[in-house]
């Protein structure tokens, strides 16, 4: 086949990837979750297999791991966020008050209620709708118990059969390569794997660390939600700045509400993101992240939106090695562009020609 007859089919090829990605995106969830769990794993069970046993063994040995892993995150972290999030939901009314109240102290008095009064009180208005309507919502759209159950049922098979079979996967699709550009793909597939590995491996352990340290001082501090706010934080910390300034301006929102006669606890508040953002930026991503990975933070945003907006929470799981795909392929169509005539010009045909007049005098 011509190349345009191959670029083509490739992307007849891509759209109905795409279009049965977005047919089956609540169905694909638990078996998209079990390939990035193998993914991330596989090192770990290539490590145990070095070390002597087989990979059965080492599949099993690290599935079991994840799973005691889990199942210690849920007993003892699951119940706290949860009771955290309901106080959150009861007490928001009480915190648009203390909020109005303190919005009262520092406006001037007036006949007419002022801007920010105003704003308050039909957010208060609203808070208990709002609330209501999003457990709502947050249950209809997958966390029904008949999807909870079936998610952490199938994504732990899942996973133990791809990690099982994962190099003899690799293999198969080695072998599926054309021979002429298996280099070339090889080499963009450790590009890939290289930018996934730096970003996704290292920035869920920064993610990891961060929300443990924020949950557990600000806790300690005694902040009210103190604990769902710095996991939260922690959560979004893989993009950069982004954890630290929305969860710090969050904590001491709510700080300056319950603390607003004890400043030295609003400043210590202030001081755990302060320190956070210090850590992360000099030695978590780093030592644990590295260097130039290629994903440019806003370019993750826009992965991250849009394709979650196209296929919800398992668009959200494609959108990192997706958006990693396409910075390596775009780098590379980049390089080739370069070296080419378009963008060289007549230069390129001259050196061409040049070269062609050695070979023949040689």
């Amino acid at each position: 086949m011509t190349v345009g007859q191959q670029l083509r089919w490739w992307g007849i090829g891509l759209a109905v990837f795409v279009l049965l990605l977005w047919l089956l995106a609540d169905a694909l969830l638990p078996f998209l979750l079990g390939a990035a769990l193998a993914y991330l794993c596989d090192p770990v069970a290539d490590r145990l297999e070095r070390l002597g046993l087989s990979r059965l063994m080492a599949t099993i040995t690290v599935t079991v791991a994840w799973l005691a892993i889990t199942t210690l995150a849920v007993v003892l972290i699951v119940p706290v966020l949860v009771e955290q999030v309901r106080n959150a939901i009861s007490s928001a009314p009480a915190y648009i008050d203390a909020l109005r109240e303190f919005a009262a102290r520092w406006t001037p008095p007036s006949d007419e209620p002022s801007q920010i009064r105003g704003m308050l009180e039909s957010l208060k208005a609203r808070a208990s709708e709002w609330s209501v309507s999003a457990l709502k919502q947050l249950w209809n759209s997958g966390l029904a118990v008949v999807d909870f159950v079936a998610l952490i049922v199938i994504t732990p098979v899942v996973a133990f059969y791809l990690l099982y079979d994962w190099d003899r996967m690799i293999a198969s699709i080695d072998d599926w390569l054309p021979r002429e550009h298996r280099d070339t793909i090889h080499s963009l597939a450790r590009e890939l794997d290289g930018v996934l590995a730096g970003f996704v491996r290292g920035q869920l352990s920064v993610c990891a660390i961060l929300g443990s340290y924020y949950a557990v001082s600000l806790s300690l501090i005694g902040l009210s939600f103190g604990f769902l706010i710095g996991a939260f934080a922690g959560m979004i910390s893989f993009i950069p700045f982004v954890g630290s300034i929305f969860g710090g301006i969050l904590s001491i929102g709510v700080a300056v509400v319950q603390f607003w006669d004890q400043p030295h606890l609003i400043a210590a508040v202030a001081a755990v993101f302060v320190a956070g953002q210090v850590t992360e930026g000099n030695f978590l991503t780093p030592k644990l992240v590295g260097g130039h990975v290629g994903l440019h933070p806003v370019w993750l945003m826009f992965a991250l939106s849009a394709f979650g907006s196209l296929f919800g929470f398992a668009g959200m799981l494609v959108a990192v090695p997706a958006a990693a795909a396409i910075g390596v392929i775009g780098r590379f169509g980049l390089a080739r562009y370069k070296e080419g005539s378009l963008y060289r010009g007549g230069q390129a045909w001259r050196e061409s020609g040049s070269a062609a007049d050695r070979g023949g005098g040689e």
